[in-house]
């Protein structure tokens, strides 16, 4: 048996040493934006309800947010997008004014009624406050990329209080089909210490109950896998709609902040006259609901419609609260087609949409085990695998680079939006790939 010498030992404690201190001044930073953020929106939410009327306040607000963004914020408007290319490409630290304009953007679209979420904003908001460090300790480009994953690992664990999903989102999140194990240390400190940090300040995470998880047999794990393509297939199709939503935007209002105020009069409109009020927002009462009585089958395509036209036209927030609500409410419908109990496949589609949608299984299974109990890990397991087969190679996030294909070769470290056009250019690579 070696031991390593004196000098690799002292290299180690002073690596760990390293990045014990950086992650936890980054666990701080986020987890406190966090906390405030979690305030905020309650706030806001509370509001909205008491004042149903203030969804005609929708356009203009959308307006103002996007001309504020126009004025100010063009250099960080990419939000999440922006911090994975910087985390593959570093070039520039990301402007500290990310922070407050993400804060109120999102704020301001749940106050008046728009259906976004809020994963993207406390992950930017990581991101960004983490990211300032780099300036005060002059971190080399490889430590900075580190920094800035375990940003992106303690906004996303202190805004659900997942510590686990949040440290493994911050490596999976990059590149589909590969993890980044460098990183591995400081983004568990940092989702652990953040999520800690949330919580002494008082931010509060829903709480969900699955009372019975049936025993593995043929059967279950036959419908498990149904409903994962299911689960896939609608994250798939969530994404599609919206960067195709988001570009038509783009090309029919050159002028960007019209993009939310036409956006914005239609969803207050379909709000205000449908009653559709249960499809914007968090839509967290629906979410707990989905676990606990019957819902209308339609209610998981109302809020991708909704979401749909909020984030496609241009509205800030996020991203996976709404794909948590799309996918608890289609599992209560699958439930009885596909005699599973309505509480386990609420919470298994809950994290598989999400999963397909952000090519992220791993981080959803960890997710579904936090949230609902180790139990769920089976199924939920092989729900958020099958559902990321199905969802294709597309996704929320089109920056996210390809690593290892899903189902075929593809090619290295293209960016997600990139994939089709760099296909069309090289079709000669596919026949390769066919080939072999």
């Amino acid at each position: 048996m070696t031991f390593p010498g004196r000098s690799a030992l002292i290299d180690q404690l002073r690596y760990f040493g390293k990045w014990l201190l950086l992650a936890c001044a980054v666990a701080v930073l986020a987890g406190s934006a966090s906390a405030f953020f979690l305030f905020l929106m309650q706030w806001a939410t509370a509001t909205r309800v008491t004042y149903r009327w203030l969804i005609w306040l929708l356009p203009v607000a959308g307006f103002v947010v996007g001309w504020l963004y126009l004025r100010f914020g063009q250099s960080v408007e990419a939000g999440n997008n922006l911090l994975i290319d910087e985390i593959h490409d570093p070039r520039n630290i990301i402007p500290l004014r990310m922070v407050p304009l993400v804060l109120g953007g999102t704020v301001v679209s749940h106050l008046f009624g728009a259906s976004v979420g809020r994963e993207g904003t406390a992950v930017q908001m990581g991101g960004a406050l983490a990211d300032q460090l780099t300036r005060v300790f002059k971190l080399q480009p490889g430590d900075r990329r580190i920094i800035l994953m375990a940003g992106i690992s303690a906004g996303f664990a202190s805004v659900f209080g997942t510590p686990l999903a949040g440290a493994i989102f911050g490596l999976e999140v990059l590149a589909i089909g590969r993890l980044r194990y460098d990183a591995l240390l400081p983004c568990v400190v940092a989702a652990v210490v953040a999520d800690e940090v949330s919580k002494l300040l008082g931010a509060h995470h829903l709480h969900y109950v699955i009372p019975f998880i049936p025993p593995v047999t043929a059967w279950t794990l036959a419908a498990v896998v149904i409903a994962g393509a299911l689960f896939g297939v609608t994250g798939m199709l969530f994404a599609d709609a919206t960067h195709a939503l988001a570009a038509r935007m783009k090309k029919w209002f050159r002028y960007a902040p019209l993009r939310p105020f036409v956006g914005g009069i239609a969803i207050a409109s379909a709000a205000w006259f449908l009653g559709a009020d249960r499809y914007i927002g968090l839509g967290l009462p629906t979410i707990m609901a989905s676990f606990e009585q019957a819902l209308p089958a339609y209610d998981f395509l109302a809020k991708m419609a909704f979401t749909v036209a909020s984030l496609g036209s241009g509205f800030k927030g996020g991203e996976v609260t709404p794909l948590f609500y799309i996918g608890a409410t289609l599992g209560n419908a699958l439930a009885p087609l596909l005699h599973l109990p309505m509480p386990m496949l609420a919470g298994i589609g809950l994290v598989a949409v999400f999963a397909g949608a952000a090519n992220t299984p791993i981080a959803s299974t960890l997710m579904a085990m936090e949230l609902f109990g180790a139990e769920i890990g089976i199924y939920a397991a092989l729900a958020c695998v099958v559902s990321y087969l199905f969802s294709g190679h597309t996704g929320i996030y089109r920056s996210q680079r390809m690593g290892n294909g899903k189902h075929d070769e593809a090619p290295e470290d293209v960016r997600l939006g990139d994939l089709a056009a760099y296909r069309k250019a090289h079709p000669e690579r596919d026949r390769d790939s066919d080939r072999r």
